[in-house]
């Protein structure tokens, strides 16, 4: 398994690779820093970013490489050069790309045309770093994921997509509450069922936000309005999730030992109360932090070889 492009293409077993992997380098963070030693990686955003581009960059440095971040506007993409140009000749000088951009396709034909690991920082269908991290997170709260449920309440969004399919890989059961017209991907929810099927876990998508967080080990949402959004829908997303707004007493429905998570940049009074994301429960600090040394054993796993993917 050469890309990371979403959470689906990795196994069982990749995933419990990375998450031992994230473990070490939380203990020991500069374990492989001869890695990437007089290389660099390319990290490209055509988007905005605080956390991901700031722990991706640490990663590539504790790993011994030099991470190089450019926008679209600083390459020849801006003027017109192809994206499997841009690939090849990013390939002879780094070691890595790390891509955040907009559509999945233009990920998927940077990594088929590369011959250096590419890994997918965020795009409108999916999230797999921030759900690495999600995971590393709950299982430093509760050990063993398999039969806990985690809710997700709000928009069905690519943060969604990526969750729901680490929960199918883990056995994890997962509920997602979301307003009609704001459900996940339908092909997305139907691959993600076929992998929790097989790995025993369960996905439910509900209207309601009491039901999908009742009996929850941890509560989970995302901005109402994400980049890329048109402004002019902001009214009717913001009517149409007020519903599903976090709150101590939603988060009341949960299990007492339960977890608020929120993947940020967090609006307080929209998404979740600040009772909630400040409060004792919140693990969102804690779920922050651990974007980089998950991204550390993303880049570390790929390079070196160690996923096989679901295929391999």
């Amino acid at each position: 398994m050469k890309d990371l492009l979403r959470t689906a293409d990795l196994s069982p077993t990749d995933l419990e690779t990375l998450l031992r992997l994230a473990t070490r380098f939380v203990d020991a963070p500069y374990d492989r820093q001869t890695l990437l030693a007089g290389r660099t990686a390319v990290l490209y955003f055509a988007k905005p970013s605080t956390r991901t581009r700031i722990s991706t960059a640490t990663a590539v440095t504790r790993l011994g490489g030099t991470p190089l971040t450019v926008s679209g506007a600083e390459l020849q993409l801006g003027r017109g050069e192809t994206i499997e140009d841009t690939a090849r000749v990013l390939s002879a000088y780094a070691g890595a790309i790390v891509v955040r951009t907009f559509a999945d396709g233009d990920v998927a034909r940077l990594a088929a045309a590369a011959s250096v690991p590419v890994i997918n920082a965020l795009t409108d269908g999916h999230h797999p770093l921030q759900s690495l991290a999600d995971l590393l997170t709950l299982r430093q709260l509760f050990g063993e994921l398999r039969h806990r449920r985690i809710a997700y309440v709000g928009d069905g969004n690519n943060v969604t997509h990526s969750l729901m399919e680490a929960a199918a890989l883990t056995g994890l059961d997962i509920a997602v509450a979301t307003p009609a017209g704001y459900e996940p991907d339908k092909q997305i929810v139907e691959d993600a069922r076929a992998l929790a099927e097989t790995h025993g876990s369960t996905i439910v998508l509900t209207g309601d936000p009491v039901e999908a967080v009742t009996g929850a080990s941890a509560v989970y949402t995302d901005v109402w309005v994400s980049m890329g959004d048109p402004e002019d829908e902001r009214a009717a997303r913001m009517k149409a999730l007020a519903p599903y707004r976090v709150t101590a007493g939603l988060m009341g429905r949960a299990r007492p030992d339960a977890v608020f998570l929120h993947c940020l940049p967090a609006h307080r009074g929209d998404e979740v109360a600040a009772e909630v994301i400040d409060g004792a429960r919140s693990a969102v600090f804690r779920q922050a932090a651990n974007r980089l040394p998950t991204v550390q054993a993303a880049l570390c796993a790929l390079i070196e070889g160690h996923l096989t993917g679901r295929s391999g």
